[in-house]
């Protein structure tokens, strides 16, 4: 598998990337087996980048990870965490997490941007996941802690970079707006987009990938198919769109767009997977992966040819913005795809 430089640094990712949001029981339970499945299967499909974080199953995605990691050859492959939610005990606990995944909740999530949070946490981190170091640290999901998002937390990270400590850093959110900001007035070396540039939203196309082209940093795509609407090869009523029911006029566009992928000999998700490399400032595309199965799904989708030309015909339809650019940045001559566990972010 293909890997591309994080742009102005040595930090190299493999062009599809493991999310393990969901080996943190995202939604519903992950067999430990499964889990460990699921990263076994990508080590053998060439896969050497590995994103987590905290917030993903109150730690269990990180305990997981790091225990399914170890072993293997740490040179070899590229893990990332996340800062900004620092876990600690939960003094009113319910029963089960409220934030989406199938956890006790004997631990909570508690908001910290701080230079002491960011360094707690990423103390916290190695020691969940039993790994020496950590090879990218982004802020995660900081939209309503700028100031001290970027006054406290990315200097912090900024440091741990020039003692060579952390390879890389970054943002992740699922916004574009405050994502350029973070690469154009801070040290951050890359951004983790999530669902802003897929085949139903170009939104970033106005703010993140200029900024990433200007300052010469990354992007990582994740939510590629925007919750599950692109996922499959026709859309249905009822799927998800950004986490709620898509609207019936964008069930409507997908299906178009679904047409189109399969006048071109292609599907939809593997459209939707290979998208976002069409701008040549994404790096890698990252995805959920639940277990071997859905691994396997993946990686054959990465490993199907999207012809260039989908991107013109879409383009000429109206189906995706006029200024979306059609030479690959990842794929060369035509364009890839990955997965149908959305939401990596």
């Amino acid at each position: 598998m293909q890997r591309r430089n994080i742009h102005n640094t040595s930090v190299e990712l493999t062009e599809l990337g493991f999310g393990a949001s969901v080996i943190g029981n995202l939604y519903r339970t992950t067999s430990a087996g499964d889990a460990a499945g699921a990263v076994d299967a990508a080590w053998e499909a060439g896969i050497r980048y590995f994103d987590t974080a905290p917030h993903y199953g109150l730690g269990l995605s990180e305990r997981r990870l790091g225990a399914a990691l170890r072993g293997r050859p740490r040179d070899e492959y590229v893990i990332s965490s996340k800062v900004g939610r620092l876990l600690v005990p939960n003094e009113g606990p319910r029963g089960v997490d409220t934030e989406g995944f199938v956890v006790r909740d004997d631990l909570r999530r508690r908001w910290d941007f701080s230079r002491d949070g960011v360094l707690r946490s990423i103390e916290d981190t190695l020691e969940r996941t039993g790994l020496d170091r950590l090879d990218i640290v982004y802020l995660h999901d900081p939209e309503d802690h700028w100031q001290q998002a970027a006054d406290e937390a990315m200097p912090t990270l900024a440091e741990l970079r020039h003692q060579g400590v952390i390879g890389a850093i970054g943002a992740g959110m699922n916004q574009s707006a405050m994502l350029a900001r973070f690469l154009r007035e801070t040290a951050a070396d890359v951004v983790m987009l999530a669902g802003r540039y897929t085949l139903l939203d170009q939104s970033a196309l106005d703010d993140v990938l200029p900024a990433a082209q200007e300052s010469g940093k990354s992007v990582v795509a994740v939510g590629v198919f925007n919750s599950g609407l692109l996922s499959r090869e026709w859309p249905t009523e009822g799927m998800k769109y950004d986490y709620q029911d898509a609207p019936s006029e964008l069930v409507a566009r997908a299906r178009a767009i679904a047409e189109v992928c399969k006048g071109h000999g292609t599907s939809l998700p593997a459209a939707a997977i290979a998208f976002p490399t069409t701008h040549p400032s994404t790096v890698n595309v990252t995805l959920g992966m639940r277990d071997r199965a859905q691994v396997t799904q993946n990686v054959d989708l990465q490993r199907s040819v999207v012809p260039r030309a989908l991107w013109d015909d879409l383009r000429c339809q109206g189906l995706i913005r006029p200024d979306v650019l059609t030479t690959s940045g990842i794929q060369g001559t035509a364009d890839r795809p990955p997965e149908v566990a959305d939401r990596q972010g």
